[in-house]
């Protein structure tokens, strides 16, 4: 039987089985992609995990990847948009462990696609 999975295939630190099963679910998440549709969005995220995500009942693509952040106060945001990750995960390496900076979120239109808009993320 083809099932829903959720395997974390990375995370910004070693974690507790608790934080573990806490990180995988993302149902109660806040989208990043809805809360950037009225404006830019700011956290500082305390941790990260990759998730690789198998769900038969996809229409597109039953295999995809989201990040998924927990912040200070313990709120999870999370996003599937590759653009966002890919920029992410370049910032991360060089601000982990400061402590004087947040992450903004927001959407910028798409020079390949008219009418269409896509997710990213600087340090602020």
């Amino acid at each position: 039987m083809d099932e829903f999975t959720v395997v974390i295939k990375e995370s910004s630190r070693e974690l507790t089985k608790k934080e573990r099963v806490k990180m995988k679910d993302f149902s109660n998440a806040i989208k990043l992609d809805e809360v950037t549709n009225d404006g830019n969005f700011v956290f500082k995220p305390l941790v990260y995990v990759i998730l690789s995500i198998h769900n038969p009942k996809s229409k597109d693509n039953p295999d995809y990847e989201n990040i998924l952040f927990i912040d200070e106060n313990g709120t999870k945001y999370v996003t599937g948009s590759q653009t966002f990750i890919t920029n992410f995960l370049e910032i991360w390496p060089e601000m982990e462990g400061e402590s004087d900076w947040e992450l903004e979120c927001y959407k910028r239109d798409s020079k390949n696609y008219k009418g269409k808009q896509f997710l990213t993320c600087s340090v602020i």
